[in-house]
């Protein structure tokens, strides 16, 4: 094919006709067999007229070159390059000239071809120069960017200069292209720099925020995009950000508030400044930037809509609202990030002098804005409003569901929603007043109003998952509500959403929901096979999977192979994404009372699942991105027709690189979340049945550890930690040397990529997920997951770097003397409280002698956390910690008691009963396991003087708990006047049933140990005391 018959086919796959297209399609992969192609692309690249022609040549020529880089002459294609780059008018053609340019300096290096740095160097220059070149500079820095973007390890070596050059490019003005491509340039090296680019970088800032702001007026996208320099550097190594915090702030927060600019800038405005939080939000706060944050932030979240609009959440298509983006919605995510990243003693006071005013104004889009605001603190700050504030809030929720605006209304629904999700058990004790208030409020929807009645579903199935067995009261019209509606009239939307209001019910419900059962399965039937296509459904899968956990083996044994049946012929026949998951989520469900039963299903269960694992479906272009690229699937097969391969597997390099930013909807995620926890649930629950398909499964769950949405990750680490105990199990049930091995080579995996995540990962949610997940490997392998050489002192190094706050999670740009007694952020607080329960853990699996020099290590860390100074809860955390890690230890306690006695006896003093019970626990942990008894008067005294006036039935329990210890560990050494003193007649205080238990223990304790003093200590009391004790003991 000549070269004008090459453009004519390329002419054709550019015209709005798809026949054409598919016919030109054709034709060009029949002249892609040909060798003369390639150089026909660059005569068109450099001469075709049509500049789409010329931009389309150099893409495809791109892409051929790294399959068939060696039929064309290296030298001559870098001259073609240089000269069409320097001759290019059209803006679109140079940047696919750019890309092509990158590829060839990937391939050659930079010191094989000096004249494309030339080409950069003189374009910089003639910026700085005043040299009456305009379109140079950007040129080369176009260049620049792409070379940086394609292979920033290449220049490494020239970082100092590079960073030099953007200094004299960003101090231009009247370049905005040349602006554009340097900011993109200084993103693509940021994560690279190191403390040597320290002092170049610090003075750089102020001219990336000048920059960014010159391209504003011209160009939205491009300051858009420009402004990812900022996140690239918040993420850098080197914390140059954090001395030019306040100039970024304040810059972000002047583009977000200036409402005549366009959404997307400003939403990305707010999108860097919540990332900026998240990472430095420490340093906020020590620089005092958090006023003027909120300033800010409060009217763009109280911002009436023009006149007859709504706010996307407000509008009744649910899809769109769902996926708004807009300032309002974003400044909302900015109030979340505050919440998860700062202590809440400190984000209170200067939030609340905002949020009452609004909650309280007549003008409704504030008290929108207030309601919002109320809602997303709550899962950052849940343990603060718990203890503070949920009454009053909770309050002005409830009265705000009978706002006259239906804006404020929906707003209330969403509070209460996430009320309902993050703060329990303690909002539970107010169902008497919220259920029957949202039930009444739903039976008043019209059901027309499907996006406003899925936020009162919301509102109500957190509120009732959460209830357990107290949901039984409210049972009869909860059910009545839900099977009424789904009985009455009404479209698919309304049934839908009492559907899945029933699975929630049927959790907290459990075995109370089965005579509901018969009912509640006519109706799911009406929308399962062999129902019509348009009547079928995601969430009845969803609901009969949850009412196969709720209801248990026994009640749902006779459905569970219908169930599974059904469950195989939805997920294959079905393209939906959501209709998949929910039928993995059924396959969970069903493992759970099917158990090895499940076996004949697990070759097509495993295929299902493992296919959503591996899909890439759902992946999506980032915006302005060309898909050219995906134009030819058979490229590979036709480099195998041609015998060639690509050079040095750089193909891989190229295809992962160019996937890489693509985006996946959101419901294909879901789909490989559930797909991964649907896998380690079956492993658990059908583990020898799932042992000839363990293998075939570890690769595609590993893989998916570095996928890009944290709830994949994280249900990735958690089906991982779900195969070690499933191979464990395997190997208690049926013990052989090759299960032995193969659980050796499975942890000798797992372990330490759940050691990497704990130092790398940078979302604390995952790391959470790691730390818990390792937890629970720990409890069941115990010493099997510590058999291979160096797994104890990874791990101990794993669990230290979080009580040090030493991990990627935990890194908030400031010193160590910054962060020395500065208030946590209650998320920053459970990262802490995971990594203590694997202590415990360990000390266990390990035994006491081999973990005694860890713990020697772990204890001045967990000291330090119970001074006075300290939080409540970081107190009760290092107190717990210790007394459950002496059970591990055992007799290796001893040479610890010195230090230990102290803090314990502090402890047990406290003004908070939470800390004085496990104070108390403590006491008892260790005077079990402490050896000499020497300390036992000291303990008795404590434990004898503060019975009496003890008001907590908890810590009432665990005195009489460390009391029994003390009796079993040392019966001889125990004054038994001062245990008489504690016997429910000494301190006059009644037994709660929390108390029963541990008190009963003890007095069969003494009953045995001491007979004759404990008969004269029963006859000293009350009769009916006495015979009360009496029945108890002869009744055990």
């Amino acid at each position: 094919m000549e070269p004008d018959g090459l453009g004519r086919v390329l002419s054709d796959l550019l015209q709005p006709d798809n026949a054409l297209i598919q016919q030109a399609t054709a034709q060009l992969r029949e002249a892609f067999r040909h060798p003369e192609v390639l150089p026909q692309l660059c005569q068109l690249l450099a001469g075709a007229p049509d500049p789409q022609i010329r931009q389309l040549a150099a893409v495809l020529l791109r892409r051929r070159l790294t399959k068939h880089w060696r039929k064309l002459s290296p030298e001559e294609l870098k001259n073609l390059v240089l000269g069409a780059l320097q001759q290019e008018a059209e803006h679109q053609v140079s940047v696919a000239l750019a890309q092509l340019a990158a590829l060839l300096l990937r391939h050659q290096g930079l010191e094989r071809w000096p004249q494309l740095l030339q080409l950069i160097q003189q374009g910089v220059g003639a910026l700085t120069h005043g040299v009456s070149l305009p379109r140079a500079p950007q040129i080369s820095l176009l260049v620049l960017s792409s070379a940086l973007e394609s292979d920033p390890e290449a220049f490494a070596p020239h970082y100092t200069a590079l960073l030099r050059l953007f200094h004299s490019a960003l101090g231009q003005r009247g370049q905005p292209g040349a602006l554009y491509y340097g900011l993109r340039g200084l993103a693509a090296m940021a994560a690279g720099l190191g403390s040597d680019h320290l002092n170049l970088m610090r003075s750089l800032v102020p001219k990336v925020i000048s920059a960014v702001r010159q391209l504003i007026p011209v160009n939205e996208v491009h300051a858009s995009e420009a402004m990812e320099v900022f996140d690239e550097l918040m993420e850098s190594e080197v914390s140059v950000i954090v001395q030019h915090l306040s100039d970024v702030v304040s810059f972000c927060l002047e583009v977000a508030s200036n409402r005549a600019l366009g959404d997307a800038l400003r939403v990305k405005a707010l999108s860097t400044l919540s990332f900026l939080i998240k990472l430095r939000g420490k340093a906020v706060l020590k620089q005092r930037l958090l006023p003027p944050v909120l300033d800010a932030l409060f009217p763009i979240l109280s911002a009436e809509p023009p006149p007859g609009q709504l706010d996307a959440e407000d509008q009744e298509n649910e899809d769109e609202g769902d996926e708004a983006q807009t300032p309002k919605h974003v400044a909302a995510q900015v109030i979340d990030m505050l919440a998860l990243h700062l202590p809440p003693e400190k984000l209170f006071p200067q939030l609340m002098p905002q949020l009452e005013p609004a909650l309280r104004s007549p003008q409704p889009y504030e008290r929108k804005a207030g309601l919002m605001v109320v809602a997303v603190l709550a899962e950052g700050c849940g343990d603060h409003i718990r203890t503070r504030h949920l009454q009053a809030l909770l309050g002005v929720i409830c009265r705000s569901l009978a706002d006259e605006n239906l804006v404020v209304r929906s707003a209330a629904l969403f509070a209460l929603g996430q009320f309902s999700e993050n703060l329990q058990p303690d909002i539970t004790a107010y169902a008497g007043e919220v259920l029957p208030l949202l039930l009444s409020y739903i039976g008043g929807v019209e059901l027309a109003r499907g996006g406003h009645l899925a936020k009162a579903y919301y509102a109500l199935e957190n509120f009732v998952e959460s209830l357990g067995a107290g949901i039984e009261p409210f049972l009869p019209v909860l059910m009545e509500q839900t099977l009424g509606t789904l009985r009455g009239p009404g479209g698919p939307r309304p049934k839908e959403l009492a559907i899945s209001a029933l699975g929630a019910i049927a959790s907290a419900a459990q075995r109370a929901m089965g005579p509901y059962l018969p009912h509640v399965l006519e109706q799911l039937r009406r929308f399962l096979p062999p129902a019509p296509q348009c009547l079928r459904l995601p969430s009845p899968t969803e609901t009969l999977g949850l009412l196969v956990r709720a209801l248990g083996r026994e009640a749902v044994g006779p459905l569970a192979e219908e169930s599974c049946q059904l469950g195989l012929g939805l997920a294959e026949e079905q393209g939906d994404p959501d209709l998949r998951r929910c039928t993995y989520s059924l396959f969970a469900a069903l493992s759970s009372v099917m158990g090895d039963d499940l076996a004949p299903h697990l070759p097509q269960i495993t295929t299902l699942l493992l296919y959503s694992l591996k899909s890439t479906e759902g992946l999506v272009p980032p915006a302005g991105g060309t898909s050219s690229f995906l134009l030819f699937e058979d490229e590979e097969e036709e480099a195998e027709v041609e015998g060639e391969e690509d050079l040095d597997g750089e193909d891989d390099e190229e295809e992962e690189e160019e996937l890489f930013g693509l985006s996946v909807e959101s419901a294909y995620v879901d789909e490989k979340e559930d797909a991964c926890t649907a896998l380690g649930e079956i492993a658990a629950n059908a583990s020898v049945a799932f042992l000839p398909y363990l293998e075939s499964c570890i690769p595609g769950v590993f893989q998916l550890l570095e996928f890009p949405h944290l709830g994949v990750r994280k249900a990735a680490y958690e089906a991982l930690g779900q195969f070690c105990i499933a191979l464990h199990r395997v190997c208690e049930r049926d013990p052989s040397e090759p299960h032995a091995a193969a659980l050796q080579r499975l942890l000798g995996v797992v372990l330490p990529a759940m050691v990497r995540a704990v130092h790398r990962e940078r979302e604390r949610l995952v790391a959470m997920a790691v730390l818990e997940v390792l937890g629970a490997v720990l409890t069941a392998c115990r010493q099997e997951a510590l058999r291979s050489p160096g797994h104890l002192a990874e791990l101990c190094g794993a669990l230290r770097a979080v009580l040090e706050r030493k991990t990627a999670c935990q890194d908030d740009g400031l010193d160590e003397e910054d962060e020395e007694d500065e208030e946590q952020a209650e998320y920053d607080a459970m990262l802490l409280e995971y990594a203590g329960e694997g202590i415990p853990a360990l000390a266990t699996a390990a035994g006491g002698d081999a973990f005694a020099p860890y713990f020697a290590g772990f204890l001045p860390l967990l000291l330090n956390k119970m001074k006075p100074s300290c939080s409540v809860a970081e107190r009760s955390f290092a107190v717990g910690t210790l007394a459950e890690t002496l059970g591990g230890l055992g007799r290796a306690t001893a040479p610890f008691v010195p230090r230990l006695l102290p803090p314990f006896l502090a402890a047990a003093r406290d003004s908070d009963p939470e800390v004085r019970s496990n104070g108390v626990f403590a006491l008892g942990v260790l005077a079990e396991h402490g050896g000499e008894a020497l300390h036992y008067p000291k303990i008795l005294a404590l434990l004898a003087g503060g019975s009496a006036q003890e008001s907590s039935a908890r810590v009432r329990d665990n005195i009489c708990g460390a009391v029994a210890r003390m009796i079993l560990s040392q019966p001889q050494a125990l004054p038994l006047s001062q245990v008489r003193g504690l016997s429910p007649g000494g301190g006059e205080w009644g037994v709660e049933p929390y108390a029963q238990v541990s008190l009963l223990s003890l007095l069969r304790h003494l009953s045995a140990h001491c007979p004759t003093e404990f008969q004269a200590a029963l006859l000293a009391l009350p009769p009916d005391a006495s015979a009360q004790i009496s029945g108890a003991l002869s009744s055990a």
